[in-house]
């Protein structure tokens, strides 16, 4: 007999199910823009973040371990081998999560460009004078923000804050787990960001976070390298100066923003062409079909 299960915890994407002593991460279809879900169900674009995160752990486990068990169902409770957690859950170690998110931007796009048009700094860092919209920047550079509830905005801090906050919340330990989400985020994106070059696509920033094990190690945690977490361009075309077009909800965005009264519903083309591009992205990456 099959116990039920109910999420202990839901997002705007993902539901987390308590399974005793590890938890199973279910990324639903749903969508999200500007932070609210949309009406629309983009089919399949759960399996393809569960899948590309598992490609991402495999290929990062060599300079840090990761919180994924497995992405069998046969290996999870019954209650979950059916069509609709096949291939978008994944079963996790619990982690004491650190309430830190790790940015990490390679090119200047989005809030940055912005913040850099206005005072030529990106979150408190200065950057050289002189860079057009999309360039790649000299080295990466690491934007750590708070972790707000659900409905509340993220606030970017500096790294000297991140010291701080962290220190707050484990006494003795903000300046060490500082100063390692910052190299750990910087070294898991030049390899993956490194690796996507080859395969035709510009990861241009993306987010990481990180928990502490039963052992007190950091391991990263939550999604990895996500279309959702992440802006993939493709590098066939990339030119700077003006914005890119990209593998994500791009398309979504567009055509919320140039329609009024949309009532948060997408049209069906709208819709395909977003899943298009995530199954895109993963086939560029992996060499595989979904």
């Amino acid at each position: 007999m099959s116990t039920e299960f109910k999420p202990i915890k839901e997002g705007k994407v993902r539901e987390i199910y308590d399974n005793g002593d590890s938890l199973i991460l279910v990324a639903t279809d749903r969508i999200s823009c500007f932070d609210v879900i949309l009406n629309n169900k983009v089919t399949k674009k759960g399996a393809v973040l569960t899948q590309m995160s598992k490609f991402w752990f495999d290929m990062t486990s060599d300079i840090l371990p990761n919180h994924m068990i497995s992405v069998d169902v046969n290996d999870m409770p019954e209650f979950f081998r059916k069509p609709e957690f096949t291939g978008n859950s994944m079963m996790v170690k619990k982690l004491e999560m650190l309430p830190v998110e790790c940015i990490v931007r390679g090119y200047i796009t989005g809030s940055g460009w912005a913040s850099y048009v206005k005072d030529g700094t990106v979150c408190g860092i200065r950057l050289p004078e002189g860079l057009k919209e999309s360039d790649k920047l000299p080295e990466p550079i690491y934007t750590p923000s708070t972790k707000a509830e659900i409905g509340d905005h993220d606030e970017n801090i500096s790294y000297e804050q991140s010291v701080k906050y962290l220190e707050d919340r484990f006494p003795g330990k903000g300046e060490e787990y500082a100063a390692k989400l910052r190299d750990y985020t910087i070294a898991l994106y030049k390899k993956c960001a490194d690796y996507a070059l080859t395969k035709g696509i510009i990861i241009a920033d993306t987010k990481f976070e990180f928990g502490l094990d039963e052992n007190g190690n950091i391991v990263v945690g939550d999604e990895m390298l996500t279309p959702d977490s992440s802006r993939f361009w493709p590098a066939d075309g990339y030119e700077a100066g003006h914005s890119q077009p990209s593998f994500d909800k791009q398309f979504a965005r567009d055509w919320l923003k140039s329609n009024e009264g949309h009532d948060w519903t997408l049209p069906q083309d709208i819709v395909d062409k977003t899943i298009e591009k995530y199954f895109q992205a993963y086939k560029l990456l992996t060499g595989k079909e979904l």
